[in-house]
């Protein structure tokens, strides 16, 4: 038996699930002038904006706000949807709905970016869009910049300033069980507070097989990121983060 769980008033267990042949027919409908049609749509997707929520637990949002707003990314890509292209209705409505719900959220940060930035941001993002479709490719920032008749550091900054900050153990690979994360991905850290120094790692680095001792020159001593290292070596980054760990577990111990 499914379970009642109420949002923004709805009975999620009692939602339907339109199959794609009937999304396609009722948009049809609505373009005809079928008003009951929309209403249709809406209510068959609400299990589709449910889920996309659930993307987004475990931030501190209050769960009724991220539907609504996840209904009104619904209902834009349920007006906009052009049923004449060969496309499931939910790969159009997926990024609209989470569109809406990180626009929401990027509003309602603690962090306050100011309105003109924000707007510069979201014109940006709507000028990448436009460029991925008619280049095929993930355009670059001169080229959004330069569709937008913008200078390059002002679209960066509008950018980078709405970018949600992640944990640097949020993995963002996994092969097997080489799993990279944020932190690898970054450069070595500099100064006093990294915990290799630099005498105590060139003493040790003469025990270490040659492969594991490059490894660490380059990514502690010369300060290279994983993937600049792998370049370099000519094997893939996750071998290069699991070579890297299993060598920094024999440092320790030799140390």
């Amino acid at each position: 038996m499914t379970a009642k769980i109420e949002i923004s008033g709805v009975d999620t267990a009692k939602l339907t699930v339109l199959k794609e042949a009937e999304k396609i027919r009722l948009l049809k409908a609505m373009h005809a002038g079928d008003k009951t049609a929309r209403e249709q749509l809406i209510t068959g997707n609400l299990r589709l904006v449910l889920s996309i929520c659930g993307r987004f637990v475990g931030r501190g949002e209050n769960p009724d706000d991220l539907f609504q707003v996840g209904c009104i990314g619904l209902m834009k890509a349920i007006d906009n949807f052009d049923v004449s292209l060969n496309l499931r209705f939910s790969t159009y409505a997926v990024p609209m709905i989470l569109g809406e719900i990180r626009r929401y959220l990027r509003d309602n940060n603690p962090l306050r970016v100011s309105r003109s930035i924000r707007d510069t941001a979201y014109h940006a993002m709507q000028a990448r869009e436009h460029l991925q479709n008619s280049l095929g490719r993930e355009p670059s920032v001169e080229e959004i910049a330069e569709e937008m008749g913008l200078p390059r550091e002002e679209v960066l900054l509008a950018l980078e300033a709405i970018v949600e900050p992640v944990s640097l153990q949020e993995p963002v690979f996994a092969d097997g069980g080489d799993t990279i994360y944020v932190m690898d991905q970054v450069r070595a850290p500099d100064g006093e507070d990294a915990w290799l120094d630099e005498m105590s790692l060139r003493d040790t680095l003469g025990k270490l097989p040659a492969r594991e001792k490059k490894i660490l020159f380059l990514r502690f001593l010369q300060g290279h990121t994983q993937m600049e290292v792998a370049e370099e070596i000519g094997i893939s980054q996750a071998q290069v983060s699991r070579l890297e760990k299993g060598a920094l577990r024999a440092v320790r111990e030799i140390r």
